[in-house]
């Protein structure tokens, strides 16, 4: 499914937080969002998800201007930070609320929660402990399998990579080319760490400043060279 930016403005007082003529991300697309702090990351998804209003201009998911429009939510996954997440619910209830929102039956949730079993670590089901007593790390994993669970066409997270060990950093990475493959679904990741951003992302979007200043193809990590030079980045 597309994703259609057009003249696309947010500004909180006289900060420009984004400011993007024309960008469309292509169905199937796997895009990385990097840019330094400040750069207009999290807004610009936060406009995307339809949880601020824009100053001027729109995002459209498929068709649908989300600002317009319900419709796009029944094919869009999201993880932005722990407000996402309802924390005095266990994850067991918080997985089955959200499946009720997709009508999906309490075994077909049991089902696909099981998929993610190596990522879970056995650190998230069958504690019988409220959601918000959990470290930071596995707050992530309920916020990125939630956003999975109704296997969405377009899927987007803010810093995945966030407060993960490695070893659950790299089964996301591998979990999420996966999904990508084998749906064809469009992601859109941000993060700081570029290694882990080149590893799985096909295109690259360089913000800076609310603009996207550089639209790199990945091929074969062919954008790791220019990400590190634009970031400085020296052994």
């Amino acid at each position: 499914m597309n994703i259609t930016i057009d003249q696309l403005q947010k500004n909180f007082g006289t900060k420009v937080a984004v400011d993007i003529e024309n960008y469309t991300i292509q169905s199937g697309d796997m895009l990385g969002l990097v840019g330094n702090n400040g750069a207009g990351k999290t807004t610009l998804f936060r406009l995307m998800l339809d949880l601020l209003r824009t100053d001027r201009g729109n995002v459209c998911i498929g068709d649908t201007d989300v600002s317009r429009s319900e419709e796009w939510k029944n094919t869009t996954g999201a993880f932005i930070d722990e407000g996402f997440l309802i924390d005095y619910l266990t994850p067991e209830e918080y997985f089955y609320f959200v499946g009720k929102m997709y009508k999906l039956k309490k075994e077909e949730v049991d089902e696909r929660v099981a998929g993610f079993e190596r990522f879970m670590n056995g650190e998230v089901i069958g504690h019988k402990k409220l959601i918000r007593n959990y470290s930071a790390g596995n707050k992530q994993k309920i916020g990125i399998i939630s956003a999975m669970l109704h296997k969405p066409q377009v899927l987007i997270l803010d810093e995945p990579f966030n407060f993960l060990d490695p070893s659950s950093q790299s089964i996301i990475k591998h979990l999420l080319k996966a999904y990508n493959e084998e749906t064809g679904a469009t992601i859109l990741v941000s993060s700081h760490n570029l290694n882990h951003t080149v590893d799985i992302c096909t295109r690259i979007a360089l913000l800076e400043n609310g603009k996207i200043i550089r639209d790199m193809d990945n091929n074969d990590n062919s954008a790791e060279k220019e990400l590190e030079d634009y970031f400085n980045v020296t052994e």
